[in-house]
């Protein structure tokens, strides 16, 4: 087992269709492209991570509960869940970490009801509107704190 701290990293509802879904929203790029960007950010950052994706909320909520005291960070991209789900809300408020937001795309500049997001009213930090180098970005930041605290 590594020593180095783990972020979890968590997509949401239809991001295992990035490349094809919308392009013109969320660019061309794969969830395989963004699972290899993540790898090699936090390969550089000193830190592992716990790559996953779903579309079932129940799961969703199920690896943040047993990410508590496990993983140093979380980085969510709750995709369809971001302005529906108070249940996903609920799991990360009691997560003891750090919770990054990240969205590919500017929910400002999407659909209105896009606009409302429960999750980050328990992120620490919210990126959007970069694509996927969000993720990046944001595992960098996760990183910086796991490390700072396990130093």
């Amino acid at each position: 087992m590594s020593a180095r701290p783990t972020i979890l990293i968590i997509n949401g509802p239809n991001l295992d269709m990035l490349g094809t879904r919308q392009p013109e929203i969320y660019g061309h790029e794969t969830l395989a492209d963004v699972e290899a960007l993540c790898r090699a950010r936090a390969a550089e950052a000193g830190v592992e991570i716990d790559f996953r994706q779903s579309d079932s909320e129940a799961e969703i909520i199920g690896w943040i509960k047993h990410a508590r005291g496990k993983a140093a960070g979380l980085l969510i991209n709750p995709a369809g869940f971001t302005s529906t789900s108070i249940a996903i809300l609920d799991s990360l408020l009691i997560f003891d970490g750090p919770i990054i937001e990240v969205h590919i795309s500017p929910l400002f500049r999407r659909d209105e009801f896009r606009h409302l997001s429960y999750v980050s009213k328990a992120a620490s930090a919210k990126i959007e509107g970069f694509g996927i180098s969000g993720y990046g970005h944001a595992i960098t930041r996760l990183a910086e704190l796991a490390l700072a605290k396990a130093a």
